[in-house]
């Protein structure tokens, strides 16, 4: 009992020092290297290879492919990369990580391990408790984490061998492939249970090294801690963006899609891995056979996955679509629609029909200062990216198929795009000047202010479509009451600041706001006259074309119908 406990403890305390110091080695060498990773993220991804081989140095700097990932992410949601980039560091990522089977296969169990990690913990250490900041506090935790990472080595070899030499595994009688599955979920429990694949390899290398487990059995561990390691990315995509999710589901996919290939051709990766140590003159022994099959089928799943990439990019694209890049994203212009121009002006008006829809949606939460400056910049980012796409499509039809009629439509359609985009710069600004107003000490101008907020308001959300005789009536009435009303509150502004009732900034601040109001309104008022005169004369000579076929069908109807009826003819002209 006491032999089983002291190997359960040794095993355990193993394993949290290694954890220990891979999160430790993660947080310094981060630190120490950030400003270097920032570069290598913004400058040596531009291309896919580019993308591998930054995720590849990265993981091997930081050894963590989780926060290599966390940090592509945030470069992605930042649009400073693409998702195609990203998903090269992914791939490199794969590749980098296999830097810890080698460092336990080659350092880890030939090292006199006391007479290097103990002095690296000691300075680490020290440097830390002198209250190091920086890079300085990074290279401490950094060497504190190398130390304590051969510590752990050491410890799991001791606990393996204390393994063997107490427990009977002539019991376990799997053979075949149920062996090679059975070991594959212990590689992935183990990565999930512990979060770090790293920790995984390292007790799988350990415990082979020990006789414990065969070759293939091991290798089957090594490949259930690669697909393992996606559970990190997963958990973390619970709740997060779009994006975040997405490369989530890349992970994912290529782990599991390496995994099975992997799997497939064991026989012949371990051919490989025997051409490879042959070549590279490396002593036979299963660490480092491990070590070499890690990275052999690491580098065997990136290269299978390069020519599906783009593939891959655009599956991912069309999942977890959020509200935003729904907005961004065209709902009526496509090929199909591009063919004819009828076809292609109609689409147009419902495609600005919708993002006038939206921009009211906005002003209405934006005037108020109810939504938030990160979401309302959402939004404008999706209505730039939507408007650019309706340029370009009425950009991109084909000019010689267009009448006179139709240029002109799509040439008003082109200026109702810009207004729009004004729309939604000012809207922007809007919410920047209601934050600096705050609330006006004036009771009786604060009460102004919000009527010609809220009135504002209602203007932005009225109906897109002409639904009455007296609709562009209405609409310019309501323009011209509320240019107005903007200009009796400037003038009581300007009196009651130039009296003193009110703070100079504060009088300067509403005039700003009001004023930005006034070209939201405008701008408005611009675009909806065109775009609901433009569906209104549509509408009509569609009801003109409408009337038209049905006075041709029916003297057509009257002429078959006196046809067929010749006695009625004849009475008639009798």
């Amino acid at each position: 009992m006491s032999g089983s406990y002291t190997v359960i403890a040794t095993l355990l305390g193993g394993l949290g020092l290694f954890l220990v110091a891979m999160e430790l080695m993660t947080e310094g060498l981060t630190l120490a290297a950030g400003q270097a990773l920032r570069r290598i993220l913004a400058n040596w991804t531009h291309t896919l290879t580019r993308g591998v081989f930054a995720g590849v140095i990265m993981t091997a700097i930081v050894q963590s492919s989780s926060a290599v990932t966390v940090a592509a992410l945030g470069f992605v949601n930042a649009e400073l990369i693409k998702m195609r980039q990203a998903l090269g560091i992914i791939y490199g990522a794969n590749i980098g990580t296999t830097m810890t089977a080698w460092l336990v296969a080659i350092i880890g169990f030939k090292l006199d391990v006391h007479a290097f990690a103990l002095p690296a913990i000691g300075i680490g250490a020290f440097i830390m408790m002198a209250k190091g900041k920086g890079r300085r506090l990074g290279v401490g935790k950094a060497l504190l984490g190398f130390g304590l990472f051969f510590l752990g080595i050491s410890t799991l070899q001791q606990a393996f061998e204390g393994i063997v030499a107490n427990f009977d595994l002539t019991t376990i009688t799997l053979g075949g492939n149920a062996e090679i599955i059975a070991y594959l979920v212990v590689g992935v429990v183990m990565t999930i249970l512990t979060q770090s694949s790293s920790a995984a390899i390292a007790i799988t290398i350990s415990a082979a090294t020990a006789e414990m487990i065969g070759l293939y059995a091991a290798a089957a561990m090594v490949i259930g801690a690669n697909v393992g390691t996606t559970s990190t990315a997963v958990l973390a995509a619970i709740g997060a963006t779009a994006n975040a999710k997405r490369l989530a589901l890349a992970q994912v996919i290529f782990n599991i899609g390496t995994a099975v290939v992997a799997l497939l051709l064991l026989p012949v990766l371990f051919y490989a891995v025997d051409v490879a140590r042959d070549l590279l003159q490396l002593t036979p022994n299963v660490g480092v056979s491990l070590a070499i099959f890690h990275t052999v089928f690491n580098c065997f799943g990136v290269v299978l996955a390069i020519p599906f990439n783009n593939r891959l990019v655009l599956f991912l694209e069309k999942r977890f679509i959020s509200k935003d890049e729904s907005l961004a994203k065209p709902k009526y212009l496509d090929k199909t629609t591009a063919g004819s121009p009828v076809m292609a002006v109609n689409a147009l008006i419902l495609e600005l029909q919708r993002t006038a829809d939206h921009i009211g949606d906005a002003a209405k939460q934006a005037l108020d200062a109810e939504m938030s400056n990160e979401h309302l910049d959402k939004k404008i980012n999706a209505i730039y990216q939507l408007s650019n796409l309706v340029s370009n499509f009425i950009v991109n039809l084909e000019r010689a198929s267009l009448s006179e009629e139709a240029t002109k439509q799509l040439s008003a359609l082109m200026r109702v795009d810009q207004y729009f985009i004004t729309c939604a710069t000012l809207l922007s600004a809007a919410l920047d000047s209601r934050t600096k107003l705050g609330k006006l000490s004036n009771v009786g101008l604060e009460r102004e202010i919000n009527i010609f907020r809220d009135s504002s308001s209602e203007f932005l959300n009225i109906a897109k479509v002409a639904d009455s005789d007296l609709y562009f009536e209405k609409l310019e009435n309501t323009y011209h009451d509320l240019k107005n009303d903007r200009d009796v509150l400037k003038e009581n502004l300007l009196v009651t600041g130039t009296k003193g009732h009110i703070p100079l900034a504060q009088m300067i601040n509403a005039i700003d706001f009001i004023t930005e109001i006034k070209q939201l309104n405008e701008q408005w008022y611009k675009a909806i006259t065109i775009l609901a005169r433009l569906e209104s004369d549509i509408r009509s000579e569609e009801s003109v074309e409408q009337v038209s076929t049905e006075r041709e069908d029916t003297a057509v109807n009257d002429e078959e119908s006196n046809e067929l009826d010749p006695s009625e003819n004849n009475s008639d002209k009798a």
